[in-house]
């Protein structure tokens, strides 16, 4: 409630003030200047935007000359915009206007940030030191981090059993777990990649044992989202002698566990080319026109609990949801693993007017589902779809459905580890203006 707590404090009122006061003030001056350019700068940056996004889709959904045009288009829309505001002489108005919305929109947030009642910290236990530890370590992933990090060596001093993967043969990591549950472990372990971390966990939540992450993969989202350190992955394996233990959700698709996402759609369809690996950027490219608009299109069906989305291009399902839709980048946190929620987006764009569309009212665009489920069923006229898993591509049977175990996993953390900072808050003016004077804060339900 607003007056109590951080939603009441000094500095957050002031920061919402101040956030109004720019905000108010940049759209005066845009008032003010209406016949001195002011429109000029209004209409041009807003074709800028419409004409980019229409340019990333051409040179992304089609080939030859409409994809040398759309290049072309996407590049010269914004520079055409900087020559036309230096020619009419509003280049210092539009650098003023972009200035102060930036300044509003940090100060929004950061209000909001300390005016919310800080979240308690996941509840961990202090976990007494295991007896019996096994690490699974991949000495290729994350290009080498096992070796260059002395994995091996810090773990064996820990008193930890390592099993070394032999990356020129392929591997059941998950029935190496299970041997060396049945042998007596009493921790397991993994440094290799978020869907190698996504086998074993299983298999560790089957048996109730503590789990160990070591952020020795390329991105480390998991371990990211754990609050571990990701650029010295050594420093996870203070776990083993002092560290404390979280409760957190496992994701479960079609009977295979998740740790991060589930892709289907345009980027499933993609990890499964096996050029993907060495080609990344030159596979998308050669493939994109035809998932989206040519012979290999497909458009999935989902349930996402009562709510149906229909020809969907590209659907993610993530275990706990992502703080925003920007998360498809896959640059984004999760800041809760334990909510007992899947976060569901799903993405339908079609033509350039929707591309435009979704530039300019990002999460209000038609063509972006934002949700929230416990049950999400995924169907398509095709009998085996494209399916990745943690980024591994899979081809699954349809319906695949995909389904949390809440608090299935038991995750040993160090104790003394960098945590997951807070993320940062949508901006809603409603809420600016109820903070800025001091009126009482909506529930969470109601219209901002």
């Amino acid at each position: 409630m607003e007056g109590s707590g951080p939603a009441g404090s000094p500095a957050a009122r002031l920061l919402a003030r101040l956030a109004l006061l720019a905000a108010v003030g940049s759209l005066v001056v845009l008032l003010l200047a209406m016949g001195d350019g002011g429109l000029v700068v209004v209409v041009a940056g807003f074709l800028g935007l419409v004409l980019c996004a229409a340019g990333i889709w051409w040179f992304v959904a089609h080939r030859g000359v409409t994809r040398l045009f759309g290049a072309l288009l996407a590049v010269a829309a914004p520079v055409g915009v900087f020559v036309l505001f230096a020619y009419v002489g509003v280049w210092l108005l539009a650098l003023f206007l972009v200035l102060c919305w930036a300044a509003a929109l940090t100060c929004a947030r950061q209000a909001l940030r300390r005016s919310r009642p800080e979240r308690s910290k996941r509840a961990a236990v202090t976990a007494p030191p295991p007896r019996r530890p096994v690490l699974i370590m991949n000495p290729k992933s994350g290009g080498g981090k096992v070796g260059r990090f002395g994995l091996v060596e810090r773990a064996e001093a820990l008193g930890a059993r390592v099993i070394l993967l032999d990356p020129s043969v392929h591997a059941d990591v998950a029935a190496l777990a299970r041997g060396a549950v049945a042998e007596g472990a009493d921790l397991l372990g993994v440094a290799g990649g978020d869907g190698t971390q996504a086998l074993v966990a299983e298999v560790a939540a089957e048996h109730d044992l503590p789990f160990l992450v070591v952020s020795a993969g390329t991105r480390n989202h998991f371990a990211m989202d754990l609050g571990l350190d990701r650029t010295d992955p050594s420093r996870c394996l203070d776990a083993l002698t002092d560290g404390e233990e979280l409760r957190i959700d496992l994701g479960d698709v079609a009977g295979r566990p998740f740790v991060n996402t589930v892709s289907f759609g345009v980027y499933a369809d993609v990890v499964q080319r096996p050029e993907y690996r060495d080609a990344k950027a030159g596979t998308i490219l050669t493939v994109m026109p035809d998932l989206l608009l040519g012979e290999g299109v497909r458009r999935l069906d989902a349930r996402v609990d009562d709510t149906t989305l229909s020809s969907q291009q590209a659907l993610l399902v993530s275990n706990n949801p992502y703080v925003s839709p920007d998360e498809l980048s896959g640059a984004g946190r999760r800041p809760s693993l334990d909510d007992g929620e899947l976060g569901v987006l799903g993405i339908r764009v079609e033509d350039a007017a929707q591309a435009a569309d979704l530039a300019v009212r990002g999460p209000q665009s038609t063509g972006l589902t934002v949700l929230t489920a416990h049950r999400v069923e995924v169907d398509s006229d095709m009998e085996e779809i494209p399916v990745a898993v943690d980024g591994e591509a899979l081809r699954m049977p349809t319906p695949v459905v995909c389904t949390l175990r809440p608090g299935a996993l038991r995750v040993l953390v160090p104790r003394d580890r960098p945590g997951v900072p807070a993320p940062v808050p949508a901006v809603r003016w409603r809420r600016i203006f109820d903070l800025a004077f001091g009126r009482r804060e909506r529930p969470a339900g109601s219209s901002s």
